[in-house]
């Protein structure tokens, strides 16, 4: 069956904190990052600083699995992801964003055992954006 249905899921650090020590420490690249004072498209500056990774845009219908392509890459980093978020002020945050089309197959959104226990073990909140869409619309 053909469905309009997608999601992306994503792993971000946000708060009071510099992005490059966290690329250094992590010796990862971020899909996305600024800092604190940094200027907006819209010529204002950010108010907090953002470390973003694991961008997965490839939908599954058992979103556990786009979770699991998103944390793949900090699976193995966790006590690094620890000592950040005790020296700084931020937060981590696994973001799904799920857009739905009513009528068409829902996706399963639960976290699989071992997304609950890489969050646990870093404090990681799960957060989930959903769209919800009638069929009729494009």
């Amino acid at each position: 069956m053909n469905t309009r249905n997608s999601c992306y899921t994503y792993f971000k650090i946000v708060g009071n904190f510099n992005p490059d020590n966290v690329s250094k420490l992590l010796n990862l690249t971020p899909e996305r990052s600024w800092k604190i004072g940094d200027l907006r498209r819209n010529g204002t500056k950010y108010d907090f600083s953002l470390w973003e990774i694991g961008r997965c845009t490839e939908y599954d219908i058992e979103v556990e699995n786009q979770m699991r392509k998103t944390i793949f890459l900090l699976q193995d980093k966790i006590p690094l992801l620890n000592q950040i978020r005790m020296g700084n002020d931020v937060t981590f945050t696994l973001e799904i964003v799920p857009t739905i089309y009513v009528g068409d197959i829902n996706p399963c959104l639960a976290p699989s055992l071992d997304v609950i226990d890489f969050c646990y073990a870093t404090r990681t909140n799960i957060d989930i954006d959903m769209y919800v869409y009638n069929s009729d619309d494009e």
